[in-house]
């Protein structure tokens, strides 16, 4: 069994409380997939099928990760039960602003704790889920907003319907979702308690795999420790935990504190860490832009790429002939 969290979204880039809001990867969104792809790849795990939610940053992720595994053949399956948690009225909030205004404390309760949840979602609020097509069937079920023990009432229904009936066939199965929905499932997993589920955080695009016994409980890590990035979990971060503990401080600081002003998901690390991971995969083919990118928007990109690639070629050529006369 694996968890992944989606990559990098525009929403997750402008650090806003996200919720059921249908949230694009960005590009940086787009190479944390395919790097998350390329771990599992490079693991030997052969999946027989996902379990994702009906939100576009998770089914894109799915989707450049098989690719990547070269297992686009396995079946997807979505389901709302799999959405991120409902955020209530904190959708589309700056999360720091939020913090500022109603402290640490109190927001570290809304985003993280077991059974407090953020205040309500009005019905005319603009990023309403009623609002959206794909919950046409599911409207008297849409919350007004969610604490992680309303997430997992919802998601534990999947996990006995769905999951557990496809472990018991013996299959080996990737889950990519959302932080508190993940959060939720893995909770239930490993028996975390309710005082102590306020401190796991989970970072994007890092999978998370367990090996399980007869009962669906996870085995001990060959080290017989939990890990080190969380300090709960006896699944291996295939990043790594030291990589896993670099990015959960980050997402701390970019959240909590309120002393640095600058938005650290757009920083001078990240423009690095995103230069060499195109240097080591490779920058996307034409078919994966167009799965991640907005209508019309990959097209761009490749003529783009296209003129910079020729441009690159009249130089070679121009230097080459240069050479022959000299």
């Amino acid at each position: 069994l694996c968890f992944l969290r989606h990559g990098q979204s525009t929403w997750n880039r402008d650090n806003r409380f996200i919720g059921w809001t249908d949230t694009s990867l960005t590009d940086d969104g787009v190479l944390e997939a395919r790097v998350a792809g390329q771990m599992l790849s490079r693991s030997g795990l052969k999946f027989d099928e996902v379990h994702t939610s009906l939100l576009r940053r998770c089914i894109r992720t799915t989707n450049l990760v098989l690719m990547e595994m070269g297992q686009e053949y396995i079946p997807v399956h979505k389901h709302w039960r799999l959405n991120e948690r409902h955020y209530g009225d904190l959708v589309g909030k700056n999360k720091k602003e939020v913090v500022k205004l109603h402290g640490q404390d109190q927001v570290k309760r809304w985003r993280r704790s077991w059974d407090n949840p953020p205040p309500p979602m009005e019905n005319d609020h603009e990023f309403h889920p009623a609002l959206d097509p794909r919950y046409r069937d599911v409207l008297h079920k849409i919350p007004k907003c969610e604490s992680l023990k309303c997430t997992l009432a919802r998601s534990k229904v999947y996990w006995e319907q769905k999951v557990i009936p496809s472990l018991k066939l013996g299959k080996t199965v990737l889950i990519v979702g959302h932080e508190n929905n993940l959060r939720s499932l893995i909770m239930n997993l490993e028996g975390i308690h309710e005082n102590d589920i306020i401190n796991l955080c989970l970072p994007r695009a890092i999978p998370l795999a367990y090996q399980l016994d007869e009962n669906f409980k996870p085995l001990s890590r060959p080290d017989g420790k939990l890990d080190e990035a969380t300090g709960f979990l006896r699944g291996e971060w295939l990043g790594g935990d030291d990589s896993v503990k670099e990015i959960l401080e980050r997402d701390r600081k970019q959240v909590y504190d309120t002393s640095i002003s600058e938005n650290l998901e757009l920083s001078n690390d990240q423009e690095k860490w995103k230069r060499w991971t195109e240097l080591a995969i490779g920058p996307p083919q034409p078919e994966m832009i167009a799965k991640t990118s907005k209508s019309g928007d990959f097209l761009k990109r490749r003529v783009i790429r296209e003129e910079a690639d020729e441009s690159d070629d009249n130089e070679m050529q121009e230097q080459s002939v240069g050479g022959a006369k000299m």
